[in-house]
């Protein structure tokens, strides 16, 4: 819904909050402090793109996250991974794409085709506008590094964010569509990202063609978490299509399969919002350490602590999930 302020101007509603307990090795969690909504111009969009950035309140060279929502979502959604995200030491930047319910665009409005397209040129944006970001945020100016910048996303966002890791989106004809990578973003993670276009639903053929991704190209590092109980209605193979981006993608990837996640991967969207239908608070915790863990690793250099979840969830006598990697 658009916001009352100018866009791009800095501006302050804003919270301070203590994010839940995270993973020793990633150290306390801090008080985060979030703004929201800032809105940065968008000439040709329609509509100006409004940001919620949180961040937390002390640090130094801050690694900045981009997360993409899924279909519907908005800047307000995702809180269980956003505010750990930040309580951890990451600027988290979460943009409103036009498929958002709160935006409400008819299904006929011209710019629907082109969504998927439009979503992409948002986390551009995003990152575009860190100086624009890190102002709307009390005390952040100068505390960010735009040199460590990672992107994730859940479902049609994970496809989003896989775009900017290099993944392309196949035409018609089997054709590579536009490289879109951006040099800026340094690894990503990818949440029960929708995979190979072959199997594709007949409803999901016709209406959503864009669902069509070659991974041949996305080199940059990444996590691909995906559900084992996860069906999908766009595709006529099991949860294993949620994998794709990790088996058929070169480089250095990582693959976190929980065990019993459906979609909503225990319930990363809200906390008891009504589309989650696998609802587990342990699983979304082991997802909120194992991400930090791999993101700090990405950005910070810090490998000991992934390593050493990837370890203790190894061991465990009754895991969650299971980690695979190349």
């Amino acid at each position: 819904m658009p916001g009352p302020n100018t866009p791009g101007t800095p501006h302050t509603p804003h919270t301070a909050h203590t994010a839940p307990d995270a993973s020793p090795a990633a150290g306390a969690p801090a008080t985060v402090v979030s703004a929201k909504p800032v809105v940065l111009p968008a000439p040709g969009r329609g509509e100006d793109l409004q940001v919620r950035v949180s961040a937390p309140a002390t640090g130094e060279g801050l690694p900045v996250l981009v997360f993409s929502h899924g279909f519907g979502w908005s800047l307000d959604g995702y809180a269980p991974l956003a505010d750990h995200w930040a309580a951890h030491g990451f600027v988290v930047v979460q943009p409103t794409h036009l498929d958002s319910r709160t935006l409400g665009l008819p299904a006929d409005d011209p710019r629907t085709p082109r969504i998927w397209r439009i979503r992409v040129d948002d986390l551009a944006r995003v990152l575009d506008a860190l100086d624009v970001l890190e102002a709307a945020v009390p005390g952040l100016a100068g505390r960010t590094d735009p040199g460590r910048a990672a992107v994730a996303g859940h479902s049609w966002g994970a496809q989003t964010a896989s775009t900017l890791l290099g993944a392309r989106v196949l035409d018609a004809d089997g054709v590579p569509g536009e490289d879109l990578t951006d040099p800026r973003v340094a690894a990503g993670v990818l949440l029960a990202a929708p995979g190979l276009g072959d199997t594709l639903t007949p409803f999901a053929a016709e209406h959503l063609p864009f669902m069509r991704p070659s991974f041949a190209a996305m080199t940059a590092p990444a996590l691909v978490v995906a559900g084992d109980r996860d069906d999908s209605a766009l595709s006529t193979r099991g949860p294993d299509w949620f994998t794709d981006p990790y088996t058929h993608s070169p480089g250095s990837k990582s693959l976190l399969t929980l065990f019993g996640a459906e979609h909503s991967l225990g319930g990363i969207p809200g906390h008891e919002v009504a589309e989650t239908t696998d609802e587990s608070p342990a699983r979304v915790a082991l997802l909120q350490r194992l991400t930090t863990a791999y993101l700090r690793g990405a950005l910070l250099g810090e490998e000991t602590a992934w390593k050493a979840a990837v370890t203790a969830l190894d061991e465990d006598p009754e895991p969650l999930g299971r980690v695979d990697s190349k």
